[in-house]
C-alpha cells in the first residue's frame, strides 16, 4: 500500500499523544499519485488523499483497509506532499473523509492553493459546509450496499451542476431501484448522475445494455483504474 512517509509534521497514530490528535491534524490512510478512474475528471493525472475511518460497511467496499489505523497529519503537510507530485488534481476521499471534521479545513486549503479539488464521499454526511469551489461526488447507496438506509436525502438540496451523483450497483435489483430513484426524484435535472458496477459482480456489458433499452440520462462509468491495475491499493 502506498503511504505517506513520516516526514516533519506526520506521526504514527501508534504514538501520537492524545492532546495532539485534538489539534488541526487529520488522519490519513495514504496519499499517492495515480490516474483518476472514475466521475468527470477520469483519466487525469491525480493526487489522492485517502483519509482514514468510515461510518459506513458496504458490502462491495474496496478500500476496508482504510478503516484504522493510518498516520496523523496537519494540514500544511498534507499540502505539501499533495504539491510535490505536481499534479493539478487533487481528489479526498476514504473511508469517508467527511467524518473527520478537519476535511473541511483541507479541502478549502487545496482550492486555495489553486488546485482543482475534487471529494468523494458517501453520501451518509451532510455535505452543505464543503467549499464550493470542490466538485462532490456522492453515493447514493443502492439496497446491495447494505447501507440505502443511511442515505442522506437532504444533500440533495446542496448539489450544484458541478457536482455529481453515484450509484454503485450489485445487480439487476439494485440497478431497478436506482431507475426509480433517478426518476421520482428527477435527479438528472439536479448534476451528472453515474452509473457503476460494482467490480466482479456486474458486468459492466450487462448494465450498459439496460441504460440503452431504458434510454436513462446517465453516464455509465467503469473504474479506469481497475481496468488498469486491478485492485491494486494505492493506484
Amino acid at each position: 500500500m502506498a503511504t505517506i512517509a513520516p516526514e516533519p509534521g506526520l506521526a504514527s497514530a501508534d504514538t501520537v499523544a492524545a492532546d495532539d490528535r485534538t489539534a488541526a491534524r487529520l488522519r490519513v490512510s495514504e496519499i499517492f499519485h495515480s490516474i483518476q478512474g472514475e466521475a468527470d475528471a477520469v483519466g487525469w493525472p491525480t493526487v489522492f488523499v485517502r483519509l482514514t475511518g468510515c461510518p459506513l460497511r458496504c458490502t462491495w467496499c474496496d478500500t476496508a483497509y482504510a478503516f484504522e489505523g493510518g498516520k496523523w497529519g496537519n494540514v500544511d503537510s498534507i499540502l505539501d506532499e499533495v504539491r510535490s507530485h505536481g499534479a493539478r488534481h487533487v481528489c479526498v476521499t476514504g473511508g469517508e473523509p467527511l467524518a473527520q471534521k478537519r476535511c473541511l479545513d483541507l479541502l478549502t486549503r487545496l482550492c486555495d492553493a489553486g488546485l482543482e479539488v475534487s471529494l468523494e464521499t458517501s453520501g451518509a454526511l451532510d455535505i452543505a459546509q464543503v467549499d464550493p469551489r470542490v466538485r462532490r461526488v456522492v453515493d447514493i447507496k443502492a439496497p446491495g450496499s447494505g447501507e440505502s438506509a443511511r442515505n442522506r436525502w437532504k444533500n440533495l438540496q446542496h448539489l450544484t451542476s458541478r457536482d455529481q451523483l453515484k450509484f454503485v450497483l450489485a445487480d439487476r435489483a439494485d440497478y431497478d431501484w436506482a431507475v426509480t430513484v433517478l426518476r421520482e426524484r428527477n435527479l438528472s435535472v439536479l448534476c451528472m448522475v453515474l452509473f457503476s458496477p460494482v467490480y466482479g459482480a456486474l458486468d459492466p456489458r450487462v448494465l450498459a445494455e439496460w441504460i440503452l433499452q431504458d434510454r436513462l440520462p446517465v453516464r455509465l462509468q467503469i473504474q479506469l483504474h481497475k481496468v488498469l491495475w486491478g485492485e491494486v491499493p494505492g493506484r
